[in-house]
């Protein structure tokens, strides 16, 4: 692939190539750390439950978006096992992401007596913006863009040129379904931090996997490196919609069943 516009390796050290896909992501998991370790303090959280929380989320969750591209690339990565590992070239897959920090937060919170809600609530604003800044990283290994466009399609939607330039790709040039995504996260994380004080326990988190999943809905139906589960339907769009429907049954579910406090009204640890 001939890359146009951006080096995609940041630095290089003799034979170690430090890609900006690296840089961006890990950036993205520490800005989304700080602001939930900010808002864990406000509501009476010790810095302790968050950090072990987040340790061990990030690392499963890069463990499980790899293993679950892997698993639906399977055709490929089974004639090229060296690759497995490398994931600085990119291919995770968010929702393997998701699905593997969720998991493993739930059980992490149950092992310390924590409310994973709450939890999940504190931290779903920093993950939607983790998000939308990873995105870039997909920007600099010129990925996760959808069809070919005109330059004068992309020169119309009035973005920088050093965009426009990086998604040409061997002399093509792509939607940029990556910026699609992340100014929706971006608008996603203000919208989260407005309503959550007005939100019960457990709704932030339920509003964060609406929101997005409706995002990726969409935006998937334009890339064209999607994950496919046949030749026709794209594993994200059916996943995006099981996630909204689930989630809105788990908040008329929790309401009726548990009516749980709102998250402004909770100080210190939450347990219900």
């Amino acid at each position: 692939m001939e890359v146009l516009g951006i080096d995609p390796v940041a630095i290089q050290l003799g034979p170690l190539a430090i890609r900006w896909y690296g840089i961006i992501i890990a950036s993205g998991i520490l800005i989304g750390y700080l602001i939930a370790q900010r808002t864990a303090k406000k509501v009476g959280i010790k810095e302790e439950s968050l950090i072990d929380l987040i340790i061990w989320c990030v690392v499963m969750a890069i463990i499980c978006a790899r293993i679950y591209y892997v698993a639906f690339e399977w055709d490929y990565y089974s004639q090229h096992l060296a690759e497995i590992p490398l994931i600085m070239n990119g291919g995770i897959a968010i929702h393997g992401g998701l699905i593997g920090a969720f998991l493993t937060g739930f059980i992490i919170c149950r092992k310390k007596n924590l409310s994973f809600f709450q939890m999940v609530d504190i931290v779903a604003p920093s993950i939607i913006l983790a998000q939308a800044i990873g995105r870039w990283g997909n920007f600099m290994n010129q990925e996760a863009h959808g069809g070919p466009v005109s330059r004068s399609f992309l020169e119309n939607l009035h973005i920088p040129e050093f965009i426009i330039n990086h998604m040409q790709i061997d002399g093509i040039y792509y939607q940029p379904t990556f910026l699609y995504e992340s100014i929706w996260n971006i608008i996603g994380f203000v919208i989260l931090l407005l309503i959550r004080p007005q939100l019960k326990i457990g709704e932030t988190f339920f509003a964060y996997l609406i929101y997005y999943s409706i995002g990726r809905f969409y935006i998937e139906g334009l890339r064209t490196d999607s994950l496919m589960l046949t030749e026709h339907l794209r594993i994200a769009q059916v996943i995006s919609i099981v996630i909204i429907v689930v989630s809105i049954a788990c908040i008329i579910y929790r309401r009726v069943r548990y009516n749980p406090k709102k998250f402004r009204d909770v100080k210190g640890y939450y347990h219900n």
